[in-house]
C-alpha cells in the first residue's frame, strides 16, 4: 500500500498522473475537426471562447456542440454523449422540450422583445404561483439578477446594510455574496477580477449548519437578509442538518430579516422544488437556469406582506432609476416559454420519471464506489446525483472545499467524456432529465466502474 504522501482522494498519484495523461491524449487525438476549427477561429474571442469559463472544463481543450435533443449532443467530430451535465441545470427537462421549442417557433413570429407585458405574461405568473407558492412575482434573464433585484429589496424595506450567506455559496455573480469564512472573518474570496469595494461591509459569511454562528451574526442587528440554498451545491454537495432550515426561519424572524430561498439548482428536488417538497417558508424565493426549459429566464417573488412593505418604500423613495431591471427582461419569448414549461415539461409525471432515474444513478454509483473500497461517497438531491471523492456526509463549506480534489475530478471526468458520458465541469454534478434512458444512466455507471477500476487496481 503506498504511503498516504503517494495518493490523493485513496488514488495512488502516479496512477491518477498516467490515467490522466492518457484520456487527455486520447480526448485531443480524437477530435482533430474540433481541434482545427478552435486554431481557425479562436483569434476572435478573449481566450478563445465566448465565455471564459468554457476553458474551465478538463479537457485539453473545449468540445464544439453541432447538435442537442434530449438528454444527447454530438460534437464537431461526430461523437454521440450522454450529457449528464444539462447546460449545468440550465437543460435539466432536457435540450429543447417540445412544448418549449413549439412555443418559441409561435412566439418568433409575434416578436421577440417589445419591454410590454402579454397575456402570456398573466398567466405565467398564475403558474408561478401554482408551481411555488403565494408570492408576488417578477421576471429577470438569470439568477444572478434575481438575487441582486431581491437583495436590494431586503435592504430597502429593511433599512439594514449586510447580508448573511454561507462559507462555500454560490448565488451566481452577486458581489454580496463572494465573500469566505477565513479564520473566523468574513473577507472576499481570492481570485476576484477588479474588486474595490471592501465586501465585509456588505455581507458575513458563516459555516451552513451553524446555527450558533448565524444567531451570533444576526444579533449584531446589521443584516437585512439571509440568502441560501436549501443545499449547498456549488461545489461538494452539503445536506442541511435536521432543523437547520427551521433554525434559519425561526432566527430570521427573531432578528428581523428576511430568509431568500435560492432554487436555482435544488428546483432538482421536485415540483415546487426544496421549498415545496420539505415545506420551507422564505420571504424571498428565487429561481433561475431551467424555469423555462432552457431559454435565459429567472423568476424572483415576494411574500405578500414584503411585497406591501416594498410598494410603501417604492412609494415614498424620490423618483430615480432604482438600479433594479434589465430592458430585456420580462420580453414575450421568456413568457412562452414560462407558460409552456411550467404547464407542460416541469410536471410530476415527469419528476416522478427523473427520480426513478436518478436513484438508478445513485445506487449505481455507490455499488462501484463500494466495489472498489473507494473512500468516497455519492449525494442526491431528487434528480441531482454527485460523487464525491472524500468520506461524507459533509456537515460545511470548510469540508465541501477540502474534498474538492481537482486532480482527481478532473482526470475523471477526462475518463467519462472518453467514454461517451458528460458531466458538469466545476464538480461531480450529473442531471437526469425527462429524457434521460435507463441505457444512459447504465452507460455512466459502466464507464464510472470502468474509471474506477484504473484507478484503484
Amino acid at each position: 500500500m503506498a504511503p498516504k504522501s503517494d495518493t490523493i482522494a485513496g488514488v495512488n498519484a502516479a496512477r491518477l498522473q498516467a490515467f490522466a495523461d492518457r484520456e487527455h491524449r486520447r480526448f485531443a487525438a480524437s477530435r482533430p475537426k474540433t481541434r482545427k476549427a478552435l486554431e481557425k477561429g479562436a483569434d476572435t474571442y478573449l481566450d478563445g471562447v465566448p465565455m471564459h469559463w468554457m476553458r474551465d472544463w478538463p479537457m485539453p481543450f473545449p468540445m464544439l456542440v453541432t447538435e442537442a435533443s434530449g438528454a444527447r449532443l454530438t460534437d464537431l467530430d461526430g461523437y454521440g454523449i450522454d450529457d449528464f451535465c444539462l447546460g449545468d441545470t440550465g437543460s435539466m427537462f432536457g435540450h429543447s422540450p417540445k412544448p418549449v421549442a413549439k412555443a418559441i417557433r409561435k412566439q418568433a413570429r409575434n416578436g421577440l422583445t417589445y419591454m410590454l407585458p402579454t397575456e402570456a405574461a398573466l398567466k405565467a405568473g398564475r403558474l408561478l404561483t401554482e408551481r411555488f407558492g403565494d408570492f408576488r412575482w417578477q421576471i429577470a434573464t438569470t439568477a444572478t439578477d434575481a438575487n441582486r433585484f431581491a437583495l436590494r429589496v431586503a435592504r430597502a424595506v429593511t433599512g439594514r446594510p449586510r447580508v448573511l450567506v454561507f462559507n462555500g455559496c454560490y448565488h451566481g455573480t452577486v458581489d454580496d455574496a463572494m465573500v469566505e469564512l477565513h479564520e473566523g472573518a468574513t473577507r472576499a474570496r481570492p481570485g476576484l477580477v477588479g474588486q474595490v469595494t471592501d465586501l465585509s461591509t456588505l455581507a458575513v459569511s458563516c459555516e451552513f449548519n451553524d446555527l450558533a454562528g448565524v444567531e451570533a451574526a444576526l444579533a449584531r442587528g446589521d443584516v437585512a437578509a439571509i440568502l441560501t440554498e436549501p443545499v449547498m451545491t456549488n461545489s461538494c454537495m452539503v445536506l442541511p442538518a435536521p432543523g437547520f432550515h427551521q433554525g434559519l426561519r425561526d432566527l430570521a424572524t427573531k432578528y428581523g430579516a428576511l430568509l431568500i430561498i435560492d432554487e436555482t439548482h435544488t428546483i432538482s428536488s421536485g415540483l415546487g422544488g426544496y421549498t415545496g417538497v420539505h415545506g420551507l417558508d422564505p420571504d424571498i424565493f428565487v429561481v433561475g437556469k431551467c424555469v423555462a426549459g432552457g431559454m435565459p429566464t429567472a423568476v424572483w417573488g415576494l411574500r405578500p406582506k414584503v411585497a406591501s412593505a416594498f410598494r410603501a418604500y417604492d412609494d415614498a423613495r424620490p423618483s430615480g432609476h432604482s438600479g433594479m431591471g434589465t430592458t430585456l427582461s420580462a420580453n414575450p419569448m421568456q413568457f412562452a416559454c414560462l407558460v409552456a414549461n411550467l404547464s407542460e415539461v416541469m410536471t410530476d409525471r415527469n419528476y416522478g420519471r427523473m427520480e426513478k432515474g436518478a436513484a438508478r444513478l445513485h445506487a449505481g454509483l455507490a455499488a462501484a464506489i463500494e466495489k472498489h473500497k473507494a473512500p468516497w461517497h455519492v449525494v442526491r438531491v431528487g434528480a441531482r446525483v454527485e460523487f464525491i471523492c472524500a468520506p461524507g456526509p459533509l456537515k460545511n463549506g470548510t469540508e465541501a472545499a477540502a474534498a474538492h480534489l481537482h486532480e482527481v475530478e478532473a482526470a475523471v471526468h477526462t475518463g467519462l467524456l472518453n467514454r461517451g458520458c458528460l458531466i458538469a465541469p466545476f464538480h461531480n454534478m450529473m442531471l437526469v432529465s425527462p429524457a434521460t434512458k435507463k441505457r444512459q444512466i447504465d452507460r455512466l455507471v459502466g464507464a464510472f466502474d470502468e474509471v474506477l477500476t484504473e484507478l484503484f487496481a
